[in-house]
C-alpha cells in the first residue's frame, strides 16, 4: 500500500479571496475566458457590492483533463467585488441583457491611499471600471463542474 498523492485528492470547489494585486492575479487567471450574459452582472450600490455570475473554464483542471483523456470543464462561479463606490463601462451596455460577454482579465489600478479601480476587461474592447475603497474580491464556485460545451480549450477550435 502506498501513500495518497495530491492527484488522488478529491477536487473541491474554489473559494478564494483577493486583497492584494498578487492575489488578484491568481483570480484573474482563473476567470480568464469566462463567459456570461450581461444580465448576470449586478451592482448593489447600497451594499457597495458588484457581483457577476460567470461560467469559467476550469484552468486548474486543464492538465488533469488532458492527462486522463477526459473532457475540459467549466463551472459557474460568483465573482464579487466589495467596497464599490461607483461603476462605469465602455463598450458594455448593461441594457443588452442577453449579450454574451467573454471576460479576459481582472486588474487593479491603485491610488496612493489603498483605494483605486478594479478593471474588468472583456473581449471586443469592452470594459467595466469599478471605483473601490480597497481591493477586496472573492471568487466562489457555486455549481458542480460540467463538460465545456465547446469541448475545447478557450481560443482553440480543434
Amino acid at each position: 500500500m502506498s501513500d495518497a498523492s495530491f492527484h488522488d485528492g478529491r477536487e473541491a470547489p474554489l473559494n478564494l479571496g483577493a486583497f492584494t494585486p498578487e492575489d488578484l492575479q491568481v483570480i484573474s487567471t482563473l476567470v480568464q475566458d469566462a463567459v456570461l450574459p450581461a444580465k448576470e452582472m449586478s451592482w448593489r450600490a447600497k451594499d457597495h457590492r458588484f457581483a457577476i455570475l460567470l461560467n469559467r473554464f476550469r484552468w486548474e483542471d486543464q492538465q488533469a483533463a488532458e492527462r486522463r483523456g477526459r473532457a475540459y470543464e467549466r463551472v459557474q462561479s460568483l465573482l464579487t467585488i466589495e467596497t464599490v463606490l461607483g461603476v462605469s463601462s465602455q463598450g458594455v451596455n448593461p441594457r443588452e441583457r442577453d449579450l454574451v460577454l467573454s471576460l479576459l482579465s481582472v486588474s487593479f489600478e491603485p491610488a496612493e491611499d489603498g483605494s483605486g479601480h478594479v478593471l474588468l476587461t472583456f473581449a471586443g474592447d469592452g470594459a467595466i471600471r469599478l471605483q473601490v475603497e480597497a481591493l477586496e474580491l472573492s471568487l466562489r464556485d457555486v455549481t458542480r463542474p460540467y463538460v465545456a460545451p465547446s469541448k475545447h480549450l478557450p481560443g482553440h477550435s480543434d
